[in-house]
């Protein structure tokens, strides 16, 4: 389904733990307006609500099946109550495969009954922000349900980014020393997917 057809555009918000992502959204949001929505991490709100973390891998595998069906459900109510708007969408159904407990992520799709392709037809633009564990930065940031250490969150980096490149609008945010001049990247590239798609028009 196109953006035409859902009625709205859906740009996915990825990338390593300590990328940045959520934060750009954020300001993206408060400086254009309205005509954007975003749609927060599922993770996020299971885990900080008291959704069970554990590191058995059966446990894990239903953890990112649950957070897959929540992620399409919260993508959903948010284009039905603001159609016409931009979905911001920090994560997006494809991210649960590089936290799958197995270490090829054919298995995660399998058990959605999905695909890569049709995950990635889900989304009109990919921003992968790459994560700063990448320049051996800590990314503890206060977020209770971030859990992962540098190197757990570079090796996330990696296979995320192998699965969302596929997208044919996949836009990348290399690492920065700083974080500030990162974020200004950021940005400017969201603005690009923005202007390009012609997505705040006044007559959209």
């Amino acid at each position: 389904m196109n953006a035409s057809e859902r009625n709205h555009f859906r740009i996915v918000l990825t990338g390593g733990p300590g990328g940045g992502k959520s934060t750009a959204a954020d300001l993206f949001r408060r400086e254009i307006g309205e005509k954007i929505v975003i749609v927060p991490e599922t993770a996020t709100m299971l885990f900080t609500g008291g959704f069970p973390r554990v590191g058995e891998p059966k446990a894990r595998a239903a953890t990112q099946q649950a957070i897959f069906h929540a992620q399409i459900a919260l993508e959903d109510i948010q284009g039905a109550l603001y159609p016409g708007r931009v979905l911001l969408c920090d994560r997006g159904t494809i991210d649960g495969a590089a936290f799958w407990p197995e270490s090829a992520p054919a298995g995660f799709f399998e058990s959605l009954r999905t695909s890569l392709d049709e995950e990635l037809r889900r989304y009109d633009a990919v921003l992968f922000f790459e994560s700063a564990a990448v320049g051996d930065i800590s990314i503890e940031g206060g977020n209770p349900a971030r859990t992962e250490s540098n190197e757990e969150a570079r090796h996330l980096d990696l296979r995320l980014r192998e699965l969302w490149s596929k997208h044919p609008s996949f836009y990348f945010v290399p690492h920065s020393a700083s974080f500030f001049a990162k974020l200004q990247d950021g940005l400017r590239q969201l603005q690009a997917i923005v202007d390009h798609n012609g997505l705040l028009d006044t007559n959209t």
